[in-house]
């Protein structure tokens, strides 16, 4: 113990690095489950859509959508994002909805719209299409 407090004082800088590090890890560990927006792995997030007929949200750019995009996956344009316009998404209200992004980052922001505007059942691609591909999954051009 008398080295940690002795490593401490001498290494102020350090220890306030590793601190806030652990403050970080906490926070994201503690904030990740108590959020209504669930992150599925590409292992869940095909049984859900193979066993509940899950809709398929991709949130990316038309090019990108174009380049290749999980089967069945529907596109929603960046301007209906942006104006939180989810109406043609009325139909599959209560099914669940897989939202896909490039890499999982702004698909969480879109999800927490969505949640807003009614939708129940959305949950994340962890990782998103990167991750997907990553896993060798089938994609559709």
């Amino acid at each position: 113990m008398d080295q940690i407090i002795e490593f401490v004082s001498n290494n102020l800088f350090l220890a306030g690095i590793w601190a806030a590090l652990v403050v970080v890890l906490v926070y994201g560990t503690i904030a990740g489950q108590l959020s209504p927006i669930k992150e599925l792995g590409t292992h869940e997030a095909t049984l859900l859509m193979n066993k509940e007929d899950a809709y398929v949200l991709d949130i990316r750019p038309a090019a990108e959508y174009k380049k290749g995009h999980i089967l069945g996956a529907k596109q929603l344009k960046a301007e209906q994002i942006s104006q939180q316009d989810f109406k043609s998404l009325e139909n599959h209200k209560d099914k669940p909805i897989i939202v896909v992004c490039a890499m999982g980052m702004t698909a969480k922001k879109t999800a927490a719209a969505m949640l807003k505007a009614g939708f129940e059942k959305v949950t994340v691609l962890k990782g998103g299409m990167s991750a997907w591909q990553g896993a060798s999954l089938p994609v559709s051009k």
